[in-house]
């Protein structure tokens, strides 16, 4: 407490000498706090863009070899089971899975038509869980209900999109629209909340990021027969507990479905194992080429984040040579310091001063100097952080432990390059140090 309180009186003793000596500690901390508060809430913006902020929602789709398999141009394999209901439970069940839904899927829908107008979006066979998974809420009308679902009823819910194409201005609750010739009654219009929604900030994003689809059109999963003539493989729609278990979570869904719902020609079971990380087929036949797998959206917002990390990692080396010199300017100043002071050292070593408690006393006036420097960095680093995102839109977040490490860092800086001038002052002669002018 003596050292850091003569620390402090040496640096108010010389105020601008010490403000200028702080200088390349305060720019080099503040650059860095700056660049990584940006990198860290461009991450999030990347995170937020592709998975939505908090809907922690992966898809598990039916793929043959490396492509998904789409029943727009296929019949149902006879080798894939459709998914029961009793697999609910054991889906929800599993690590990192919060709730799961299935449902059935066309992406291009020009067989629905309204009067005249054609319909080309998406159509969705959905189960009452459906809506609450994905993000939708009913805005206008109602939502699906359990007598829909029991009694077979052709009913339909569209999105904004869908029915602004098929119904203009009219109000489409009670309209009635064809689905492979087969009539249904407009019930409800969804609309995903804001919480699925990507944060557009520029055309680049726009392009990357935002829904252009034609709309949806959604029915119960009940009465997905009765226009596509077929009983399909679902896709599952898995809502994990947290964002970071979406890979998790998807994997583990992915890997359920297709050890229980793959069937050999003979109608057994297909039974899958695990070698090198791979998941790996245990039979030869037409199952084979089958498997379940999750659209990892986490590892793809890290792939970007990897990106846009890989040039902001070179600005902060840039900026840490700022604090190379500011730790040379340190190591200059204290060894003025010494110089300065050489009747003192020699009078407090002739009075019996050990060589550790002079070399504490200018160690920890260095590491005072460069953590108070550091200090002002944090702060100014945060305020230019908070200036960049109000003038150009840019997102940052705050880091918390860049912000701790960085003191640190200052503190160390302060130590490494004081030892220099400190061990100096403590190998002093007191007879040479009380006769030098």
């Amino acid at each position: 407490m003596e050292n850091i309180r003569l620390a402090f009186q040496g640096i108010w003793a010389h105020k601008m000498r010490s403000v200028l000596t702080m200088l390349g500690i305060i720019i080099g901390i503040a650059s860095i706090i700056t660049i990584v508060s940006t990198i860290k809430g461009t991450n999030e913006q990347i995170k937020q863009n592709l998975i939505g902020s908090g809907s922690n929602v992966v898809t598990v789709q039916l793929y043959q070899d490396d492509t998904a398999f789409d029943m727009t141009y296929n019949e149902p394999p006879a080798e894939v089971r459709v998914i029961d209901e009793s697999m609910r439970a054991q889906l929800e069940q599993l690590d990192g899975v919060e709730k799961v839904s299935f449902y059935n899927f066309r992406n291009w829908s020009d067989f629905i038509r309204a009067g005249s107008n054609r319909f080309s979006g998406e159509t969705y066979g959905v189960d009452s869980a459906y809506f609450a998974v994905s993000g939708y809420d009913v805005t206008y009308g109602r939502n699906f209900t359990k007598h829909d679902f029991e009694a077979f009823q052709k009913v339909a819910i569209v999105d904004t999109k869908a029915a602004s194409a098929m119904f203009g201005l009219d109000y489409p609750v009670g309209k009635v629209i064809e689905i492979k010739g087969e009539p249904f009654t407009v019930v409800g219009v969804a609309e995903r909340n804001s919480s699925f929604a990507p944060t557009i900030n520029s055309y680049e994003d726009y392009y990357m990021y935002a829904d252009t689809t034609a709309g949806a059109v959604f029915i119960p999963n009940t009465v997905w027969p009765m226009a596509f003539r077929f009983d399909e493989p679902q896709n599952v729609a898995v809502k994990a507990a947290r964002t970071d278990d979406m890979t998790k979570a998807g994997q583990a869904v992915a890997d359920l479905l297709t050890s229980t719902q793959l069937m050999s020609a003979s109608g057994s079971q297909v039974q899958i194992g695990e070698e090198n990380g791979q998941m790996q087929e245990k039979n030869d036949g037409p199952s084979g080429q089958f498997s379940y797998r999750s659209q990892d959206l986490l590892q793809q917002a890290r792939q970007l984040q990897e990106m846009s990390n890989a040039a902001n990692q070179q600005l902060i080396w840039i900026a840490s040579i700022s604090l190379l010199v500011g730790g040379i300017g340190v190591m200059n100043i204290m060894l003025v310091s010494v110089t300065e002071r050489t009747n003192e050292i020699g009078l407090k070593k002739a009075l019996g001063a050990k060589k550790r408690r002079i070399r504490g006393q200018f160690l920890t006036e260095a590491a005072v100097l460069t953590s108070l420097g550091g200090l002002i960095g944090v702060v100014l680093g945060v305020g230019l952080a908070q200036l960049i995102s109000y003038s150009n839109g840019i997102p940052v977040a705050i880091s918390i432990p860049a912000i701790f490490i960085s003191v640190i860092f200052s503190m160390v800086i302060g130590v490494v390059f004081g030892m220099l001038p400190a061990v100096k002052a403590a190998n002093m002669s007191p007879i040479e140090a009380l006769n030098r002018d």
